[in-house]
């Protein structure tokens, strides 16, 4: 590739009223509009402070902040980009970034617990209207998270250190997938940076179960959590939802006494890294083995939280063998071991691996860094958990669009959605009338634009 004219025969000037960068917002704004966001925005988020400066109300403002951040937002300032060119022609109710920034601040807990009760209610919308979250799956799955978001300023609220030893907030989800869809967002909550992983987490579980249910999903559901949620709190919320639960455990002096009573003939090898094929034997010739036992969790709480499920163990052969710990016997010094309590009703070679997709969750941390959640971008804490949540409203806002969209773009990367079906340049005109949008000839994913455009009720021109 190479320039086709010299730099004294090009010119440029920004000087066209009828360009836009983003024409897939307009099927995407049609959508959150047809699945009740603004409605439910406005009956639920009764804020005081959302008629100040212009007279707006509280929903068009957070429309305004989701709409910026599907077309790329990732701060207060980038907000503005939903202003350029012919997009006040589009759309109505665009407000400025530093109303969105006041509207933002005027946030207290309260008002952010109703923000994310709009948004769950939204999600629920969401999955009726374009069934990105199956319902005729066997099983579903709910994974649950933390990531420390690093900060830069000691002046921003709730940001401290905890155990990543950097200066950050503290922020959980709740992911609900299945085998057949990518994870969508169903609860979220912002902590200060000290708070523990697993603070807090049942209470926000329960949130999340209840959510899936209101989806119409009435398939079994398996909660899957790192150790950092192995607590009878989490066991608790799970059972109380009817849900199974597969939770990761540290490996400490109970469960190395337990691991030490399975017999050798139990362990069974798994197609794991460099896993090989033996023909001859029909079975898996691996570094990694898997076996299961029966144990009783919680034994130091009360009678009515000792909970008696599976423990699966997956050893890895370690690759450099050295002593043996001090208080740890041989079988400990050969392999490193990794736990599961579960009480799922998969066979062994089913139930592990199915835990080890819990790893599905990073991608979605990865995902919201990748836009709205690059920065928090607020000094105020309720501002950034405000924040937060409208980032998990554009995200599932994104997820849908992509699955209207096609096969590809329904588990396809949100950045990967906003690149080919997002922000699609257009020329705006208007003949007889009507708004023709002329958008880029020979563009590889017109096919796919075009089944999100007619699936929310627009045309093409034919």
């Amino acid at each position: 590739m190479k320039s086709s004219h010299s730099p004294a025969a090009t010119f440029a000037a920004f000087d066209e009223p009828n360009l836009i960068a983003h024409a897939g917002l307009i099927p995407v704004i049609r959508l959150a509009e047809r699945c009740g966001l603004l409605a439910l925005v406005a009956e639920k988020v009764r804020l005081a402070g959302a008629k100040n400066g212009a007279g707006t109300a509280a929903d068009a403002k957070a429309m305004s902040i989701v709409g910026g951040m599907v077309a790329g937002a990732d701060s207060i300032d980038d907000l503005d980009v939903l202003r350029h060119g012919g997009l006040p022609k589009l759309f109505g109710g665009v407000r400025a970034p530093s109303t969105l920034g006041t509207f933002l601040r005027a946030f207290t807990w309260g008002h952010v617990r109703q923000l994310e009760s709009a948004a769950r209610a939204f999600t629920c919308n969401l999955a009726a209207h374009s069934g990105f979250v199956p319902k005729g799956d066997e099983v579903v799955f709910v994974d649950i998270d933390s990531k420390v978001k690093q900060v830069y300023g000691p002046a921003k609220q709730g940001a401290s250190f905890g155990y990543t030893k950097v200066r950050g907030l503290h922020f959980q989800i709740v992911t609900v997938k299945t085998a057949t869809c990518a994870p969508v967002i169903v609860a979220t909550r912002l902590r200060k940076g000290s708070a523990g992983s697993g603070k807090g987490a049942a209470s926000l579980l329960r949130e999340a179960l209840a959510t899936v249910r209101a989806m119409g999903i009435t398939a079994q559901i398996v909660v899957r959590a790192d150790s950092a949620y192995f607590s009878h709190k989490v066991v608790a919320a799970c059972r109380q939802a009817g849900a199974r639960f597969s939770l990761a455990v540290a490996v400490t002096k109970a469960i190395r006494a337990a691991i030490e009573t399975v017999p050798a003939a139990a362990w069974t090898p798994i197609k794991y890294t460099d896993a090989i094929w033996d023909d001859e034997d029909q079975r898996w010739i691996s570094d990694a083995e898997i076996a299961e036992i029966g144990f009783t969790a919680f034994t130091s709480k009360k009678k009515a939280f000792h909970t008696t499920a599976r423990l699966i163990v997956r050893r890895v052969k370690r690759l450099n063998p050295k002593t043996v710990p001090e208080g740890q016997s041989e079988l400990f010094a050969v392999w490193r071991h990794h736990v599961i309590f579960t009480d799922s009703v998969f066979v062994l070679t089913d139930a592990e691996p199915m835990h080890r997709d819990h790893a599905a969750v990073e991608q979605v941390f990865a995902d919201l860094e990748d836009s709205a959640l690059a920065h928090l971008p607020s000094g105020k804490f309720t501002a950034n958990a405000a924040w937060l949540t409208l980032a998990a409203t554009a995200y599932n806002l994104t997820r849908a669009a992509g699955h209207l969209a096609s096969v590809f773009h329904a588990r396809a990367r949100t950045g990967t959605i906003r690149r080919h079906l997002i922000n699609v340049p257009t020329r705006i005109a208007r003949p007889g009338r009507r708004i023709v949008l002329h958008l880029p000839e020979r563009w590889r994913w017109a096919e796919d634009f075009t089944d999100l455009w007619a699936a929310v009720g627009h045309r093409m021109v034919t």
